[in-house]
């Protein structure tokens, strides 16, 4: 064996340089790559919201606009109501979604 010629203060040495090693690899590099993960996740998160965002005030500017003359005076508050009632049900459908893909997730063995 190599390691018997050398002396303790090198075996200390490079026990505490393997040891270093070692909770850098199981510790740091775990962290970076879980930081890329929340960074991707995030960015992807604010562009969904602000794509959904754009299209639900395309939607109201598509309601109040092309509508005729339907819902002007008394009943100018529809577009918006439609625009909320669909924001909810995609919403709720997003949230079910979710909560299907984590049970499954769940279940598995």
């Amino acid at each position: 064996m190599a390691s018997r010629n050398k002396s303790a203060p090198e075996l200390i040495n490079e026990l505490k340089t393997l040891v270093i090693d070692y909770a850098k690899q199981e510790t740091v590099d775990p962290l970076r790559s879980l930081g890329r993960y929340l960074g991707y996740g995030i960015a992807g998160s604010l562009l969904l919201a602000i794509g959904g965002l754009f299209f639900t005030v395309g939607l109201l500017r598509l309601l109040q606009t092309e509508t005729g003359g339907a819902f002007d005076g008394g009943w100018s508050f529809v577009p918006y109501l439609f625009v909320l009632l669909f924001s909810v049900v995609v919403l709720a459908l997003l949230g079910a979604a979710v909560l299907r893909t984590k049970k499954n997730v769940m279940e598995q063995p």
